[in-house]
């Protein structure tokens, strides 16, 4: 059964949420303290991020509520974008990518096996109106679900 499926099961109220959730990480070296563009390069969060974000219709919030893509608007980081003159999902890649420290949308952590090496998590966690999920029906296969439940939270695979 589909997560689409799963949802409308549950029957939730129109104004419930979905949180979406996802990370992956990547060996790092920490001496040079390049771990973040390591991870950034060597995982695709904030691409994943970015689809999800720029899918026509889909309300992307963070956790405090803030719309992802009206946040990077505001900070006139979208400015430059001529629309039609080349994928936008891929500009908003590398926006965030280029203003990581800035935007503060992806959250990590590094965990250092010596004074050398580690591993770095890069994780997203971001909410979306189930009624507009369950209208577009975009592909989240890759996204961990939950939906607060009158019994609890749920977490849909």
């Amino acid at each position: 059964m589909s997560i689409t499926k799963k949802l409308k099961s549950l029957n939730l109220s129109e104004g419930a949420v979905v949180n979406l959730t996802y990370s992956e990480g990547t060996d790092v070296f920490v001496h040079n303290e390049t771990e973040i563009e390591t991870a950034l390069e060597n995982t695709d969060v904030v691409q994943t991020l970015s689809e999800l974000a720029t899918i026509p219709g889909l309300e992307v919030t963070t956790a405090y509520g803030t719309n992802v893509l009206d946040s990077l608007r505001e900070e006139g980081l979208l400015d430059d974008y001529e629309r039609g003159s080349y994928n936008f999902q891929e500009y908003v890649a590398e926006t965030i990518t280029d203003n990581f420290y800035d935007v503060d949308l992806v959250d990590y952590s590094t965990e250092k096996y010596d004074y050398k090496r580690g591993f770095t998590t890069l994780s997203v966690d971001v909410n979306v109106p189930v009624s507009q999920l369950l209208e577009i029906n975009p592909s989240i296969g890759v996204w961990t679900v939950s939906v607060k439940t009158e019994n609890g939270t749920l977490t849909l695979d």
